[in-house]
């Protein structure tokens, strides 16, 4: 068996490993010299990877440092056009993408401002719609740009952890996310990745789940050379996964950042590649199915996994010999081996010594609930509750388990325990819940709570309330009939706003969330900005609101439909 996996794997690798200077995997070449930074700061130097590891999400770019501060020019890493501009609350918060006559589309987010140009079309488009959330595209003759021109300024707009800029490179066809260190945008690093642990996990034939039996051992070393804490020849059978705990960091910065590639050897031969050259937004969730889930939610612990989840479809794996799995069952000793490199090139291993023993195919465990499939559609249903889960959302078989406990107060279900949050979702599935108290009147309020993540959403339909949710876990049914509430920070019923900028709220709702909110002065519609870090909605005032007596009125909007209203006179 391990014979004729290591043949397959030797085939199957050549056609991915480059030669170039690098000595990196990657499947394609990339312009060279095309592409400048989008900061004149130097040397450059990033808070976050290409491809690092982030809650449920590959990191799609890099994080360029601004110094902890704001207000750096942003230049236009190429010819091209402003081909798309984005306001929202969360996410980048401001964002400009310009599209270039090579196939290739860069990136630009967290910004504080836009160029005057853009600035005038999404003040337009914000006022046309009646949206502070902004999205819109560009023709190519509306906003051309020149490299090296300065299109924004930087900032910390979003979901931002600090000021900086975060840049991608995305192919203009597909809108893949591309790694923009192989278009030459390196940054200085003579630091090999740092190995912390590996796992060992006994699959044996069965689905991976938080059930599947494994060892997380300590690994010490440094400067690319590591080893087992505990010095020890591993006495394994059967199907085994192997996992690694690794890190990257820079010549730059002290942050602690993903790595490029890892590949798992047997015996001198890969069996098992992952690289982040590029990867499709669509399939970022799949970060789930490669980490040990199980084990970053109960211990935060980021165990990268080297065998492949059948349901899990993401060109970060570019090669696998029975999915990295390893059987073990010729009396042997193998020596098992990580290859850990960075996009420098720089690079960390570690051996470890294996002694193989024959093995005997378990017989099948009989299912203790309902068997879903990760590539069908599945249902479980009784007389409370549905689950219908498609192809494409479970990374591998699932044996999934049900069970119901008494109604909380308020509630009107049961509370439904569908299955467990160790098992990861890709995107998300269809719940039923039949209320167990009539709803009567509040039909259109009813909405899915769950345990842990507050409102789920939902409708009432045939009898259920019915939503589609992104996560296992425990969920019933509720209504919201509590409107939102208007908290004024600087307004009051005749306030004097002769000297004030802006006109200040905060706003909080009980259940289901803010679906709008409307801001008008003497009648006619006004921009309020809602800041994502200070949660603060805003009105800034500009040179239409003349000297005199006005109306401010605001009006809030849940996703239920309950509202709010707030008004006051006020003076300029």
């Amino acid at each position: 068996m391990i014979k004729k996996l290591l043949v397959t794997g030797a085939l199957c690798l050549g056609i991915y490993t480059s030669t170039v200077a690098q000595t990196i995997i990657q499947s394609r070449q990339y312009p060279q010299n095309y592409f400048r930074y989008p900061l004149d700061l130097t040397p450059p130097t990033t808070a976050g990877s290409f491809g690092e590891l982030r809650p449920s999400h590959f990191h799609s770019g890099l994080d360029f440092k601004t110094n902890q501060r704001t207000g750096y020019p942003v230049h236009a890493a190429a010819e091209g056009y402003i081909s798309r501009v984005r306001v929202q609350f969360g996410g980048f918060g401001r964002a400009i993408y310009i599209t270039h006559p090579n196939g290739y589309t860069t990136v630009y987010g967290h910004l504080e401002s836009f160029s005057p140009a853009v600035i005038e079309l999404v003040k337009k488009y914000q006022y046309d719609h009646q949206t502070y959330e902004a999205d819109f595209n560009l023709t190519p003759l509306q906003v051309p740009v020149k490299k090296d021109e300065v299109v924004a300024i930087s900032g910390n707009a979003g979901a931002s952890a600090g000021p900086h800029v975060h840049f991608e490179i995305r192919d203009s066809k597909t809108e893949e996310t591309i790694n923009a260190q192989l278009f030459g945008l390196t940054i200085p690093d003579k630091v090999p990745p740092t190995i912390t642990s590996i796992g060992v996990y006994h699959l044996n034939n069965k689905p991976f789940s938080e059930k599947t039996p494994k060892e997380f051992l300590g690994v010490t070393g440094a400067a690319g050379n590591y080893h087992l804490v505990k010095p020890q020849t591993l006495e394994l059978s059967g199907n085994i996964g192997f996992g690694i705990n690794t890190t990257d960091m820079n010549s730059t910065s002290f942050n602690h950042n993903g790595i490029y590639s890892i590949e798992l050897k047997l015996d001198g031969k890969t069996v098992y590649t992952f690289a982040v050259e590029r990867f499709a937004f669509d399939q970022t969730h799949a970060i789930n199915a490669y980490i040990d889930f199980p084990a970053y939610e109960s211990s935060r612990r980021w165990m990268q996994k080297c065998f492949i989840l059948p349901g899990s479809h993401i060109s970060l794996y570019p090669q696998s010999i029975n999915r990295g799995i390893i059987t073990f069952d010729d009396d042997a000793l193998h020596e098992v081996e990580y290859v850990v490199k960075d996009v420098a090139g720089n690079t960390s291993s570690l051996k470890l010594k294996v002694k193989s023993s024959p093995y005997t195919v378990p017989q099948p465990v009989k299912p203790t609930g309902t068997m879903l499939y990760y590539d069908k559609r599945s249902e479980f249903s009784n007389d409370k509750v549905k689950v219908i889960v498609m192809p494409g959302n479970l990374y591998d078989d699932l044996d999934f388990q049900y069970s119901a406990s008494a109604k909380l107060p308020g509630a009107y279900s049961a509370v439904h325990h569908i299955h467990n949050r160790l098992t990861p979702i890709h995107e998300g599935y269809e719940i039923w819940i039949k209320p167990d108290i009539d709803l009567g009147k509040y039909a259109d309020k009813a909405v899915i709570v769950s345990s842990w993540g507050g409102c789920q959403g939902g409708y009432y339909k045939d009898g259920y309330v019915i939503s589609q949710v992104s996560a296992f876990g425990d969920y019933y049914i509720k209504v919201d009939t509590v409107p939102p509430v208007i908290h004024p920070l600087n307004i009051k019923d005749g306030a004097n706003m002769k000297a004030g900028r802006s006109i200040n709220f905060r706003m909080s709702d009980n259940l289901s969330g803010i679906k709008s909110y409307t801001g008008t002065i003497d009648g006619k519609w006004v921009l309020m900005e809602h800041d994502y870090k200070s949660k603060i909605l805003s009105y800034t005032f500009n040179a239409d609101i003349a000297p005199g007596k006005h109306v401010f009125k605001l009006v809030l909007v849940d996703n239920k439909n309950n509202f709010s209203e707030f008004a006051a006179d006020f003076y300029r």
